[in-house]
């Protein structure tokens, strides 16, 4: 049986291409068909040019159809690849621009913090259609979601549509450990890790080489100015908390109210703000690029990623078992992090599914660093599910680095305004709702 794999914003050119890659490298996966999407024509088009480019490049032998209707591209899937950017550019500028207004600076804003609820408020609802579609035309398909903020669309996801098999992913855990190895000065083949957390707050709980505990290496490398100044954020949580965290430090900067909330700060740890917006540009830049590229007939690089969605359709279709990491719900897989929250653990996959495994205790001060943010997603969520927008002004309240800039009034105002601009792309019920604040909230 021909295996359906449908791509759910698949005018992310790139990322796109990187996934084919991946997929049609596995001689068990030639012939799928590969069920293109998004609701813009013109990238719809480019994408449809760069799928059957990229099979004909590895001999794939791919059946690849374009959608502008999503229905279209999701009955009868296998999978279902969700990788969408609600807003685009435009709204990620909002999310910059507004709180910048406050006083608040930013370095990435789309996983936690202010950036990330928002970015979380206007992607519920079409996660919220996409499950309903799913339901309907392919009721046994695996949603892989990457989409930001990971954890808050999973959880809305599973809350929502517990029926259905989702799971997030993020390269976070891969890089990391390239990165670690890089410092250490091993082959990334050789070092042994164990992680988990919470998506972009995960940590790794255990290092070694050839049986050997690596963190004495890893506290040795960070006494180097030169492999410290490359690092910076990570390093001093490392230093203070005893473990490594995974994503970066641009965006750890972020989660925590120990970097940004002064520019001596800032300076001393070198926190790129506004880097997102730079990235974002530069994106726009790239897909005109590749446009341009594949209507001349020019090639590009195919390399294996370290992406885990073909690894999990491979495992899927032929049995082969393998270990990923997954954003999945917490069923007592972390036990001192709060049931039915996303966590990121180990996630094992074979022919009967994914199976996350149970991970035990996360250090206490970790758990400590996870359990705010987990309030405010969950926080997140609920608003977006029940349309309360007073969980707004609570998540804002309880996000670690926006209160460590901003007043509770200043929070108020910042949420108010944001739920302004974007407007329509929120849940009826947020927009809809007065701003009033009730001094008794159940």
């Amino acid at each position: 049986m021909t295996t359906r794999i449908a791509f759910i914003g698949a005018g992310s050119v790139v990322f796109t291409k990187n996934l084919l890659t991946d997929i049609f490298e596995f001689p068990e996966l030639h012939g799928a068909t590969i069920s293109l999407h998004d609701i813009d024509p013109e990238r719809l088009q480019t994408a449809g040019m760069m799928a059957r480019w990229t099979s004909e490049q590895l001999g794939a032998g791919a059946r690849v159809e374009e959608h502008t209707d999503r229905r279209g591209a999701l009955e009868g899937a296998d999978f279902v690849i969700n990788m969408v950017q609600i807003g685009m550019h435009e709204a990620t500028l909002l999310d910059f621009s507004i709180p910048k207004k406050y006083g608040l600076k930013q370095t990435i804003a789309d996983t936690l913090g202010i950036g990330g609820i928002f970015r979380g408020l206007r992607t519920i609802p079409f996660m919220l259609s996409l499950g309903e579609d799913m339901r309907e035309l392919c009721p046994e398909a695996v949603l892989l979601n990457y989409t930001n903020p990971m954890s808050m669309l999973v959880w809305a996801f599973y809350e929502a549509f517990p029926e259905i098999e989702v799971v997030g992913l993020c390269h976070s855990v891969p890089y990391t450990a390239q990165e670690i190895s890089s410092y250490i000065g091993v082959a990334c083949e050789k070092l042994l890790y164990e992680c988990l957390g919470i998506n972009h707050i995960a940590w790794m709980t255990r290092l070694e080489v050839d049986g050997e505990d690596a963190y004495p290496l890893l506290f040795k490398a960070m006494d180097d100015p030169k492999i410290y100044a490359r690092d910076k954020v990570r390093f001093e949580l490392m230093r203070h908390l005893g473990y490594f965290v995974t994503e970066s430090s641009e965006h750890n900067a972020e989660y925590t109210p120990y970097f940004l909330r002064e520019e001596e700060l800032i300076e001393e740890y070198d926190v790129p703000v506004d880097e997102y917006i730079r990235r974002s540009e530069e994106n726009l830049k790239e897909y005109q690029s590749t446009r341009r590229k594949l209507l001349a007939g020019e090639s590009f690089p195919l390399e294996r990623s370290v992406e885990y969605g073909s690894l999990i359709i491979h495992s899927m279709i032929t049995g082969e078992p393998r270990l990923i990491y997954g954003n999945v719900r917490n069923d007592h897989l972390i036990e001192n992090l709060p049931q039915g929250c996303c966590v990121e653990v180990p996630v094992a996959v074979d022919k009967t599914g994914l199976r996350p495994c149970h991970a035990g205790e996360l250090p206490v001060q970790l758990a400590g660093m996870c359990l705010p943010h987990v309030t405010v997603q969950e926080l997140t969520v609920r608003a977006a599910l029940e349309g309360r927008r007073e969980h707004l002004y609570h998540a804002a309240m309880l996000d670690r680095h926006a209160p460590s800039v901003l007043s509770l009034s200043e929070l108020h105002h910042l949420v108010d305004e944001l739920i302004e601009a974007h407007g329509d792309a929120l849940p009826e019920g947020i927009r809809s709702a007065s701003r009033l604040h009730t001094n008794h909230t159940r």
